[in-house]
């Protein structure tokens, strides 16, 4: 049965039963876990980085960014958590769904480069 309405956990390690409809968000691990909403019953493990996914709580709900595209399952399930709700997305399409997974591994890549210091002030200094 698709989940409409969620609710979160904070926990230092994920359950090893997890329950339907429970986003389980451990800060200790830098990630969240859910049953995906489709009802298909796959583990969903979302992990927390500048390159992966980004957690709000505003103290009484959560949200997760950016969509969550279940595209190596099955169900190919597609969908936001907003404010501890499924928010429903579109089927992606083979091409979108390559073409995200593209655009996902770029953005990795740039967040893994070594960061240079001094930025445009070292850079102007090198010009003397």
């Amino acid at each position: 049965m698709k989940q409409q309405l969620l609710r979160h956990e904070f926990v230092e390690q994920f359950p090893d039963q997890p329950t339907d409809g429970t986003v389980y968000v451990s800060m200790l691990f830098a990630s969240a876990m859910h049953l995906c909403c489709c009802g298909c019953g796959n583990r969903v493990v979302t992990p927390l980085s500048p390159s992966g996914w980004t957690l709000t709580f505003d103290g009484r709900t959560i949200s997760l960014d950016p969509s969550i595209g279940n595209w190596s399952f099955p169900c190919q399930s597609h969908y936001w958590i907003v404010k501890d709700r499924t928010d429903w997305s579109r089927r992606w399409s083979r091409g979108e769904i390559v073409e995200g997974r593209d655009r996902d591994q770029s953005a990795a890549d740039v967040a893994a480069r070594p960061k240079r210091s001094g930025g445009l002030w070292r850079k102007l200094r090198v010009w003397r």
